[in-house]
């Protein structure tokens, strides 16, 4: 496994990788959740490349950027043991130089649940995610459908702007309790990880009414939303929505593929979750 920390070393190394080239981008702090989409690169090409970057373009003022989790040493040991070719690590400074001005942005689809609530975020990853796609050249990258919005952001921008990949969404891993893994979930306390669970449970409750017949898209929300909210240490929801699994519009009527995802603070983390109902 080579790790290597400039644009130059990567666009070499790159060069000489067999085709076609796995990518997953990470910010690291790495999980089971990450491990598996390295995984399934592992098991559809010949060569792997995983970045390891805190972008600090997609935090806001009032986020988590300077606390966010860090453990490199950590995270190399992870993805060695699963095989990795290449681990692109850039500074700050070698990704966003002095005079850094070119945005590329996503519109419509950003505008809704995580780009409602947190303005600018997806700019910060349409951006850095061009940025890693010109540098690596990948043939196929990977992305987990706990972060859905996400994916269905960077497919619209490969698709619109005729990048020459194809974008791979992957299960979401879980927790044997149903909780999404996330790097976050390492700030909560024992009794937020306890009280998280109520996400996957709100989901449940959502499948389960859905498959019992029930189509209409408020009842369900409401149903989300007074179970969370039973939940003592669920201090704020952002939101619960059920909409379009493409266009992520907000369904009155549930007419499948329909994506039920909700954003929920418990204790100091915010958490997003997320299934699709068919």
């Amino acid at each position: 496994m080579k790790v290597v920390e400039t644009i130059d070393e990567m666009r070499q190394l790159r060069s000489k990788l067999a085709e076609p080239v796995g990518f997953v981008p990470t910010m690291g702090y790495l999980h089971d959740g990450h491990l598996a989409l390295v995984k399934q690169a592992r098991a559809e090409n010949p060569s792997v490349v995983v970045s390891i970057f805190v972008n600090p373009t997609q935090f806001g003022p009032q986020e988590d950027f300077t606390s966010y989790p860090r453990d490199i040493p950590r995270d190399l040991t992870m993805l060695e043991k699963v095989k990795t070719d290449v681990v692109f690590m850039p500074l700050v400074a070698e990704m966003y130089p002095s005079q850094f001005n070119s945005w590329v942005e996503v519109s419509k689809v950003t505008e809704r649940l995580e780009g409602a609530v947190r303005p600018g975020h997806f700019r910060g990853v349409t951006t850095v995610v061009a940025k890693l796609f010109n540098i690596v050249q990948p043939t196929k990258a990977y992305f987990g459908q706990k972060d859905a919005q996400q994916a269905i952001v960077i497919r619209k921008m490969v698709t619109d702007l005729n990048m020459n990949l194809e974008v791979v969404t992957c299960p979401t891993v879980r927790e044997p309790d149903g909780l999404a893994m996330s790097s976050r979930n390492t700030y909560l306390k024992p009794k937020e990880r306890q009280a998280a669970v109520v996400l996957y449970q709100s989901l449940k409750l959502a499948q389960q009414l859905y498959l019992e017949g029930e189509k209409d898209a408020g009842r369900i929300r409401q149903a989300m939303i007074d179970l969370v909210k039973k939940q003592p240490l669920a201090e704020k929801i952002d939101y619960v929505s059920i909409a379009d699994a493409e266009t992520l519009e907000e369904l009155d009527e549930i007419k499948p593929p329909a994506m039920v995802s909700l954003a929920v603070k418990i204790g100091k983390p915010r958490l997003i979750d997320n299934v699709v109902l068919e």
